[in-house]
């Protein structure tokens, strides 16, 4: 319950949910697949209550989500089928670099200019091609797949770091939930640990928007990054040592 509160609460704020909650799971004895699968599927009630505790933000967002949530829901769709068909390192090697680019721009994300039509168009299909990207690593391990997200998000002209992070709670939590249907049919999900993580992500995850809704914005945002490269210190001394 304590990793949950804890998952939640980082990954509503971060997206280090999984960084709390897979590791207590091995911890009391799960394999790594279904400890995997289990801590995907308890997730879904951290996108629930960091959706829930993001919703000022989400407000005036709803026309970019609706486009992009169809893109989320299908990369974790594919990511799921990826980790039930496919060896677990697949991606290891990979997700180290992508989390220390990821937290490099969040701590210096680019400004935006005003585009033209052409460019915008190429701009949205980019967005569109790394929100399905980023989803589909969600739906085979997501460890730190909302620095991704948030990185995305604030590069692509977010409002604010709150308005990013919810946007990233969001996409986050539907590649989740379609990982999470697909787990609980054809996966080994463990439903007591699930149940007991899930219940303390979603208390945790409610807290997270509020935190960084009232947080200053440049420290959290260094806090964040310096966080996430030390996470990709740490998979990329597993990946390839």
């Amino acid at each position: 319950m304590i990793a949950g509160v804890l998952g939640g609460l980082t990954g509503s704020i971060a997206g280090f949910a999984s960084v709390a909650t897979y590791p207590a799971l091995l911890a009391i004895g799960l394999p790594p697949v279904t400890a995997n699968v289990t801590n995907t599927v308890a997730l879904v009630l951290n996108g629930i209550g960091s959706a829930w505790g993001s919703r000022p933000e989400i407000a005036g967002q709803e026309h970019w989500l609706a486009r992009s949530a169809p893109v989320a829901a299908a990369g974790g769709g594919v990511g799921a089928v990826l980790l039930l068909t496919t060896p677990p390192s697949a991606f290891e090697k990979l997700v180290p670099v992508l989390l220390a680019l990821a937290s490099v721009a969040i701590v210096v994300p680019r400004a935006i200019s005003q585009p033209g039509a052409a460019r915008r168009r190429r701009t949205v299909v980019a967005e569109m091609v790394a929100i399905f990207g980023i989803a589909v690593y969600c739906g085979y391990f997501g460890a730190a797949a909302g620095v991704l997200f948030l990185a995305l998000l604030l590069n692509a002209g977010a409002a604010s770091l709150a308005h990013a992070n919810a946007a990233k709670n969001v996409l986050l939590g539907l590649a989740n939930t379609v990982a999470a249907v697909l787990f609980a049919f054809f996966a080994p999900v463990h439903w007591t640990a699930m149940i007991v993580l899930g219940l303390g992500g979603l208390v945790g995850a409610r807290l997270g928007p509020i935190v960084v809704r009232h947080a200053p914005a440049t420290p959290l945002r260094i806090l964040i990054g310096v966080a996430g490269l030390i996470l990709a210190v740490k998979l990329g001394v597993a990946a390839y040592f």
